[in-house]
């Protein structure tokens, strides 16, 4: 079946191989110029967006939406897939394959003889078979963990790593008293002057209020996210406020301002 035949096929149950035949298209002789142009490095950003317009979607529980999102950001994939395959290194199907293969060889509870009592055994041997996988027995215990993550997510990750062998907080108390005492370190170094340490010391009071968000398994870049939006609704209302009685933001005190935002939060 060649391109043109592909691209009108209606069965659902071909409807990737469709898309696949789409990116060969368009990035073949006489396709998109666009398309054509484009690099792994080029095409980063794009990779990026979708899978935060995807995680946008979900948020606002928009089902109809994030089925639009998901299949950008699979195209996202066939892409990168498609410009593997053109180099002659790899293609979707072999993409597909590793992918495969790892969940079984992660899942010996499911597709082999290995036994597990609960998710957190599961989440034990997934990560015993990947160090294994990988070759890092013999490295530090956080080698290569997140790289390329937000931050945040970094954060998350790196901490939620060591809590698996134990490293972690007996209990709540003990990371409350901790972000007090970041806390207290940055109001020293706030009368310090001495911007680094200000900056090391707020670094410590962002990992530790992370640290909260992962014990009770709440996800921080979420969480975050929330309050942005919250904030962003809040500051619409305010603003509108202010405008409907004759002010815009750069007249207003902030008296003014603060008045309608206690309006907006209630």
């Amino acid at each position: 079946m060649n391109d043109e035949e592909m691209i009108d096929c209606p069965e659902d149950s071909k409807q990737l191989t469709r898309l696949r035949a789409i990116m060969h298209r368009l990035r073949a002789p006489g396709g998109c110029p666009w398309d054509a142009e484009q690099t792994h490095q080029s095409i980063i950003s794009n990779l990026i967006e979708e899978a935060y317009e995807t995680v946008d979607a979900i948020q606002r529980s928009d089902w109809e939406h994030l089925k639009e999102e998901l299949g950008d950001l699979l195209l996202q994939v066939v892409f990168h897939s498609e410009l593997a395959e053109e180099a002659g290194r790899y293609s979707f199907d072999d993409v597909a394959r590793v992918v495969s293969d790892k969940l079984i060889r992660r899942h010996p509870h499911v597709y082999g003889g290995s036994e597990v009592s609960d998710t957190d055994a599961v989440l034990r041997q997934w990560d015993t078979i990947k160090r294994q996988e990988k070759g890092d027995e013999e490295k530090p215990y956080l080698h290569h963990i997140g790289k390329g993550l937000p931050a945040m997510l970094r954060s998350a990750k790196l901490q939620k790593k060591a809590a698996k062998v134990g490293f972690d907080w007996p209990d709540d108390r003990g990371v409350v008293d901790k972000i007090r005492e970041e806390l207290e370190e940055v109001e020293v170094e706030l009368q310090s002057g001495d911007q680094d340490r200000l900056g090391d010391e707020i670094g410590d009071l962002l990992f530790s209020v992370v640290n909260l968000a992962r014990r009770h398994k709440l996800d921080p870049e979420v969480l975050l996210e929330m309050t942005n939006l919250k904030f962003e609704s809040r500051f619409a209302t305010m603003h509108k406020a202010l405008i409907d009685q004759g002010n815009d933001l750069e007249s207003s005190s902030l008296d003014e301002m603060e008045q309608k935002w206690q309006e907006a939060k209630s």
